[in-house]
């Protein structure tokens, strides 16, 4: 009877031990257990480079056993507000925010101060937002890029194309290359300096090569770019822009558009789409450089095709990649930088992710 008692004894034991580690296994597989739902808004889902962004963000906050909840403010500032007061009230546990406006400080601060009234960590990206409001609460962070190297990068690489190939984008033979800026939003400190550098640069190696300034296409149009009146940065408003002004700027009134130049990649497709449409940037046929930032796959695409010249990309996946690494740093109490590199790193309020130049040359 003893030797019964221990076989079943030892048989409980088995059992006992192989229960807890089947619990544990299962523990494990229930990944990190925040109080409530990661609260992400974006601007607007319409905007390609933000897609992209929202995507690799998607895959690491599901393979990391997160449970989120996406916005879609759709370009509308109250209502993104709206939806930050109803992820709070919900329980939130962080708010990843892509801000609406821009223009001013309040509506990010006004994000800052709810948050900040339930102990909620916040992380903004993409749009800029001032240092002063990310340091008005000790649980936020920006995640975003260095918005004037981009402009830099860009001017660069169109006055080096343009010193290469003048003579052959010189359609009007006036010894000048005109050109069409498309800005995406006024008040966006990334459009501004994007506007700004990619002209200033550009015409600063011009003039190192002896050769004359860019000049904007419309003599009567004082600011010298068209705007997304939307706030957008889209395909669409490009299209239509370039649309109305192809009717009256032509190779036959001597007057032709001869560069493209772009604040985002939609914006260069659009203007593509019309070029394409009156005849250009055709095989074999006259091309008008298109230049933009944020080298998405249609941009990368039209590269490679040839019907574009160039981007400044700007990474999707590693910015996907920062802000959770900085969410979870922030829900763990460890250290905000914890996995972040230190030379991107700004202060103790913001992480910059690089830019770099993709053309056809360094297309994969």
């Amino acid at each position: 009877m003893r030797k019964v008692k221990k076989v079943l004894a030892l048989l409980l034991a088995v059992v006992m031990v192989v229960g807890f580690a089947a619990c544990a296994s299962d523990k494990d597989k229930e990944g990190p257990k925040n109080k409530g739902e990661i609260s992400v808004f974006y601007y607007t889902f319409s905007d390609a480079y933000i897609s992209t962004v929202r995507s690799s963000m998607d895959k690491i906050l599901k393979d990391s056993g997160y449970t989120y909840n996406n916005y879609d403010a759709n370009g509308n500032q109250t209502t993104q507000t709206e939806q930050v007061q109803t992820a709070l009230a919900k329980g939130s546990s962080l708010l990843i925010v892509n801000v609406v406006d821009t223009g001013s400080n309040d509506a990010a601060q006004n994000i800052i101060n709810l948050a900040k009234a339930k102990n909620v960590p916040v992380i903004f990206f993409n749009r800029s937002v001032d240092q002063s409001v990310i340091e008005s609460y000790d649980k936020c962070v920006f995640v975003g890029t260095d918005y004037e190297q981009a402009g830099h990068m860009q001017g660069k690489m169109i006055g080096e194309y343009l010193v290469k190939n003048y003579d052959k984008l010189d359609l009007n033979k006036d010894g000048k290359i005109s050109y069409v800026m498309f800005k995406g939003q006024e008040g966006n400190m990334e459009a501004i300096a994007r506007t700004q550098y990619g002209v200033e640069d550009a015409n600063a190696v011009l003039k190192e090569a002896g050769k004359p300034e860019i000049e904007f296409y419309d003599a009567a149009n004082k600011n010298k770019y068209l705007v997304d009146q939307d706030g957008l940065w889209s395909s669409a408003a490009a299209t239509n822009y370039m649309s109305t002004a192809l009717a009256q700027y032509t190779e036959a009134n001597k007057n032709m558009i001869e560069l493209v130049i772009a604040n985002n990649d939609e914006m260069a497709l659009g203007a593509i789409s019309a070029l394409q449409t009156a005849g250009y940037n055709k095989e074999g046929g006259t091309f008008i450089p298109v230049f933009g930032v944020d080298a998405t796959d249609a941009a990368k695409s039209a590269i490679k095709a040839g019907t574009m010249v160039g981007t400044i990309k700007q990474d999707a996946a590693g910015m996907a990649t920062a802000i959770t690494t900085i969410m979870k740093n922030l829900l763990n109490g460890t250290s905000t930088f914890d996995g972040i590199d230190s030379n991107n790193v700004v202060g103790t309020w913001r992480v910059n992710i690089p830019y770099s130049a993709f053309t056809a040359d360094s297309a994969e």
